[in-house]
């Protein structure tokens, strides 16, 4: 678990670095844990909601090389975000209560899901080779 919440953070931090790039801003604790940066009005609040929806993809990732069972996924991504919502609590010492932040990690949270279920249900579905006797060159 605390694998992919570094995993979590870790990629997050980075999708913020880059897509900062674009805004000319740097990431901030402020952009990870705060709920009112989130939100369409500002650059910096659309530049922050593409980080999470682009972590979401790049941890449904993690969650296929890290956790590699499709029944799992949910409870892994359900915790991770989770944490964040503690995170999140303890970082602005009050109740995350912005409705876009509420809506952003809610689509963050069911993307990570399906998207990491499906590619371990695919790894899992995989046929297993019956002729897995060494062949001889003779």
């Amino acid at each position: 678990m605390g694998l992919l919440q570094a995993g979590y953070y870790s990629s997050l931090g980075l999708w913020l670095a880059l897509l900062g790039t674009l805004g000319s801003t740097g990431p901030s604790l402020q952009q990870v844990f705060s709920d009112e940066i989130l939100g369409f009005s500002t650059p910096p609040g659309r530049l922050s909601m593409m980080a999470f929806i682009l972590n979401a993809l790049t941890c449904a990732l993690a969650l296929l090389y890290f956790i590699r069972r499709g029944k799992q996924c949910l409870d892994f991504t359900v915790t991770v975000h989770f944490f964040h919502l503690l995170g999140c609590w303890i970082y602005n010492s009050r109740f995350p209560s912005s409705l876009t932040w509420w809506l952003v990690h809610v689509v963050c949270t069911a993307l990570m899901a399906a998207i990491g279920e499906y590619l371990c249900m695919r790894i899992e579905l995989r046929e297993i080779p019956l002729n897995s006797a060494p062949k001889s060159n003779v």
